[in-house]
């Protein structure tokens, strides 16, 4: 029997939307804010609960490596990000863009005796919008 897809409340697919219409990877508190235009009573913990919620079922993903805030992503394609070291922006990275690849299936299980079951790549760097102000400034 097929396991049940996750039910999505009004509040989750509010949420869902907002994330599916950005590519600035917001925070909690971002996405609180967007979603109180269209919830104005949405607690920020209601928000926190259902991020958590569509990470748990791999809707989203929750970048909480990059900057000093965990961030949301509502693209689960295979892609890497790149965080500003200036302003903390975040932005996308195709999958190829590393020189590097690490892949599950590579061998790396004989070669250092552990089971890859994933990775984690950070780049870092400063965005369009800082490297203007840096030059005109």
């Amino acid at each position: 029997m097929p396991t049940p897809s996750p039910r999505l409340t009004p509040q989750r697919k509010i949420i869902l939307e907002v994330l599916r219409g950005t590519r600035s990877h917001p925070t909690a508190d971002e996405v609180y804010d967007m979603v109180r235009e269209r919830l104005p009573n949405v607690s920020l913990g209601t928000i926190y609960r259902n991020l958590d919620f569509l990470h748990s079922q791999g809707i989203i993903r929750k970048l909480d490596k990059l900057g000093s805030q965990m961030r949301f992503d509502a693209c689960i394609d295979p892609h890497l990000h790149v965080c500003c070291i200036e302003c903390g922006k975040v932005g996308d990275l195709p999958a190829d863009a590393a020189s590097v690849s690490l892949r599950r299936d590579a061998g790396m299980d004989t070669q250092c005796a552990f089971r890859i079951t994933g990775h984690w790549l950070e780049l870092y760097g400063i965005c369009a919008d800082c490297l203007t102000e840096h030059t005109s400034g």
